[in-house]
């Protein structure tokens, strides 16, 4: 028997530039359809500057580094905090929530106790105020 040996001209190449352009045309498509979701911030505000002349009546909520709460000095539960905010705010409708927190406290506890203020009805009026002793 004789082999026959088949002599290949040249390697067989396959075109990548269509490939190319379809990878690019679809890249395109990806970016001009997509929507960008608008996340929502936590909507604390920053002290307002006073002069020391108008004395608006304010509740402290100071929040340790380890996550323990205590408002106007009286140390409380995170789930405790909304009734405390609905009280003081029937006491004295006008008053202001001041938050004051320690450089390395969870962002979390800080949002839980944003979020009670909302629930009681604070859209604004809330202040956060970053303490560096405790």
């Amino acid at each position: 028997m004789r082999s026959i040996r088949r002599h290949q001209q040249g390697a067989a190449e396959v075109a990548m530039t269509p490939m190319l352009d379809i990878v690019f045309i679809l890249l395109i498509f990806f970016i001009v359809t997509s929507t960008f979701a608008v996340e929502d911030a936590i909507g604390i505000e920053a002290p307002a500057p006073t002069d020391g002349g108008d004395a608006t009546p304010a509740m402290l909520i100071r929040v340790t580094e380890e996550g323990l709460v205590s408002i106007n000095g009286r140390y409380t539960d995170i789930g405790a905090v909304r009734a405390n905010i609905e009280r003081v705010k029937a006491e004295m409708p006008k008053a202001m929530i001041v938050v004051e927190v320690m450089p390395k406290t969870r962002v979390g506890v800080i949002a839980l106790i944003r979020d009670a203020a909302y629930d009681a009805g604070y859209v604004e009026g809330v202040s956060l105020m970053l303490s560096r002793t405790e």
